[in-house]
């Protein structure tokens, strides 16, 4: 699978762009500000319906304009799939297949499968759980739907719940069989997501222990775990013995929306013992176990976006990451770089077609 053109009107700083595309390695080359970023984060588009970057929709439309559009032209199994997602102020997204147009957006995730490593990234390791479930969601999501549709079901759930805890506190009453209608969904949903994330940890954690090696050169011990109370009870017995907390709080306070994981470097929190060049080289490492995973289960190779990841990474974990890419494993790649004459040399190392923007 492919993009083979690109266009984009009124998309972030772009007023008109088009791009045709190389089916190897595609470099966008040049200084901060010109919109390197945003060429990637349009394809990102593509395959999730919203920017990378920024969630907010509307702020991905060209300032002083009403709208924007992304249209690309990709190639999966010998056919051709064109995407094209629209925003107009005040109106809901869209987003068509071959010029029809999708009545959930959910029904697009995973067609067509794609893997991003950003700098942006580092929030998976400074920011809150939420971030850590998310990129747990996105990876399995992108090749289970019924996952997806679990998860969409226990949120819209969790809302119902927590809406039904607030009027019980504003009105000074309380229903405790009207809670466990709730409580009795959650667990179905919540159990069905619990038993998923652990069954994919299972097989994830060492295609990403491997991955670290490679890219490291095997120098440091890394571990990855799941922090979840549905290890040690059901979800309605948590929610159950909650329900005080819950109601003085008037939020659910338990259930897989709080899980996380734990990222660790030689036993210790790689948050506060990891340097800038591990906790970057584990954050490769866990996409690039994204991609291994999402590839084996869709069948389909994903696209790689790389962001910026040569800074701040010394020459030996780039020749790693070189020696990772140089092989029929991968794909379509983009990169983005501020220097085009390292990106052509690091390019040059792996043998395969390129093409050169320089914006």
């Amino acid at each position: 699978m492919f993009l083979k053109k690109l266009s984009l009107i009124n998309y972030k700083n772009f007023d008109s762009k088009d791009i045709e595309f190389d089916k190897k390695i595609n470099c966008m080359v040049g200084p901060n500000g010109v919109g390197k970023t945003n060429i990637l984060d349009a394809v990102y588009h593509l395959s999730f319906g919203k920017s990378y970057f920024n969630p907010v929709s509307t702020q991905n439309i060209r300032h002083d304009e009403e709208f924007f559009v992304i249209d690309g032209e990709f190639e999966k199994d010998d056919r051709e799939e064109r995407i094209v997602c629209s925003l107009k102020r005040g109106a809901k997204k869209i987003i068509k297949r071959n010029g029809k147009a999708y009545d959930r957006l959910s029904d697009h995730i995973g067609l067509l499968p794609l893997v991003i490593i950003s700098p942006a990234d580092r929030d998976l390791i400074i920011e809150g759980s939420d971030t850590r479930r998310k990129f747990i969601d996105g990876v399995i999501s992108q090749s289970d739907k019924s996952y997806l549709q679990d998860l969409i079901k226990y949120n819209k759930v969790l809302a119902q719940r927590n809406s039904l805890l607030k009027y019980f506190a504003i009105n000074h009453t309380f229903n405790k069989d009207t809670l466990a209608v709730y409580n009795e969904q959650l667990n179905d949903y919540g159990t069905k997501i619990f038993d998923k994330r652990l069954a994919f940890l299972e097989t994830f954690i060492p295609i990403f222990k491997e991955q670290y090696i490679a890219i490291s050169g095997g120098r440091e011990e890394v571990s990855l775990s799941y922090d979840s109370k549905l290890l040690n009870d059901d979800l309605l017995t948590l929610l159950e013995r909650s329900i005080e907390k819950d109601r003085a709080l008037q939020y659910t306070s338990v259930g897989v929306h709080k899980d996380d994981l734990g990222f660790e470097i030689s036993g210790h929190p790689i948050k506060k013992f990891g340097s800038q060049g591990q906790q970057k080289s584990f954050l490769i490492a866990l996409k690039f176990a994204q991609f291994q995973f999402i590839k084996a289960r869709s069948k389909t190779t994903p696209i790689l976006l790389l962001d910026d990841i040569f800074d701040k990474l010394d020459e030996h974990r780039v020749s790693h990451i070189v020696a990772l890419v140089n092989n029929e494993n991968f794909g379509q790649i983009f990169i983005s770089d501020t220097h085009a004459e390292r990106t052509e040399e690091v390019v040059k190392q792996i043998h395969q077609t390129y093409k050169l923007f320089k914006l």
